[in-house]
């Protein structure tokens, strides 16, 4: 018997997905993934160490994030547990805590110091939010100055992983935070993978931050090639084709552009009118 990470990941697993054998879990392990926080703590106090492994490398840790269990998370570190444990497949606790959507581990796990930006080998904790759809744990990444362009060479960008996956909040809070509307995996477009789906909403915020209609991929073909012959995407990418941006449009890309995604948290403090200031942000 085995716990899963993470199933069907994009078809890309990091690893085969095993948590361990349940044979070598020590009792801390259980408690910790079962949300036991009386057990947890009266484990520690016997000298239980709280950075124990299994066979492949899982620590309690691990256990109490892929849990949501916040509380054992925090007693785990309290006692001196590795914020930054790694399993043999790459996978931190903060993997687990934005592969759950727990905004309050995620939170809890970079207020300890968990490194929020790895080798581009290993497994990524902001993909990992953004193909699933956790906003919430997304938007505390990104806060904490995750580069929302980081490219994974297997999967792409963020952006490209949410437009695959069909994550409406997560491509709007990453298109809004800077990310580069044009880049994805290789020489596919966040709006390639957003053609060949069924979603007009994302097809049509993609376009209004600038995706570029005529961009081709590694066999040739834009955006309106890949979509479903006759669908309501095809319609809207061969209408944008024939209607020029509006000037306001250009003016507000270019600006943005200008400004740098580093920055457009301070657009706000602009000695702007609201009115402007609020449609330079999209608002």
């Amino acid at each position: 018997m085995s716990r899963i990470y993470s199933q069907n990941w994009l078809e890309m697993p990091w690893g085969d997905g095993d948590l361990g054998s349940w044979a070598d879990r020590s009792p801390l392990h259980e408690a910790a993934s079962q949300g036991r926080l009386l057990s947890l703590k009266t484990l520690i106090a016997q000298g239980y160490n709280v950075d124990a492994l299994t066979i492949d490398q899982v620590t309690p840790l691990h256990e109490a994030c892929l849990g949501d269990h916040v509380g054992c998370a925090r007693i785990l570190l309290e006692a001196g547990a590795n914020v930054n444990a790694t399993t043999i497949d790459g996978i931190t606790p903060l993997f687990n805590a934005s592969s759950r959507g727990s905004a309050s581990c995620v939170q809890l796990l970079l207020e300890y110091g968990a490194k929020i930006q790895w080798e581009t080998c290993f497994p990524s904790p902001t993909h990992e939010a953004a193909s699933r759809g956790h906003s919430d744990c997304l938007e505390l990444l990104i806060s904490w100055g995750i580069e929302v362009d980081l490219y994974v060479p297997h999967l792409g960008t963020p952006l490209y992983v949410a437009c695959f996956s069909q994550q409406k909040q997560c491509v709007h809070k990453l298109l809004h935070s800077g990310a580069n509307v044009q880049k994805g995996k290789f020489l596919e477009t966040p709006l390639h993978a957003a053609a060949r789906l069924p979603n007009t909403e994302i097809v049509n915020m993609l376009l209004e931050f600038g995706a570029d209609i005529n961009a081709k991929n590694s066999e040739f073909e834009r955006p309106v090639d890949v979509a479903v012959s006759s669908s309501l995407v095809e319609k809207i990418l061969l209408l944008h084709e024939v209607t020029p941006c509006s000037l306001c449009q250009l003016c507000r890309l270019r600006i943005r552009n200008y400004i740098g995604k580093s920055r457009l948290h301070l657009v706000p403090q602009l000695q702007l009118p609201n009115i402007l200031k609020n449609f330079l942000q999209y608002q």
